[in-house]
């Protein structure tokens, strides 16, 4: 099992599928750095050797926001909005759904700090 950009991929799938794992690379942004590498379409990651693992790694850190920037940057966000007091920011402080669900009866598991 290797790691790239900090994100654990499985070493028995193709790189194109193994590549969707990380968080912030789709199917399009895995296509293309296979391309940009130049590595055929059947090849499996455990049979990748360190250089292009680091080329990989290299590429994708360059041009691609993934995994815990990624994390980061949707936190920053919630944080912004829960300090200007929007109301998503009120939601997301209370544990409450965002996006006008119904909470009478359904998102028992937004509000279990509020059931007695």
């Amino acid at each position: 099992m290797s790691y790239i950009s900090g994100a654990r991929s499985v070493s028995d799938k193709q790189v194109r599928i193994a590549s969707t794992k990380m968080d912030g690379i789709g199917p399009k942004k895995a296509i293309q750095v296979r391309y940009r590498l130049g590595i055929s379409g059947n090849i499996k990651i455990k049979e990748l050797t360190k250089y292009q693992i680091d080329k990989m790694e290299q590429m994708i850190g360059q041009n691609h926001v993934v995994h815990w920037e990624l994390k980061r940057g949707e936190r920053a966000d919630i944080e912004r909005l829960i300090s200007i007091s929007r109301y998503r920011g009120i939601r997301h402080k209370d544990g409450s759904p965002l996006r006008g669900q119904r909470t009478h009866t359904n998102a028992r598991t937004c509000r279990k700090q509020i059931r007695k």
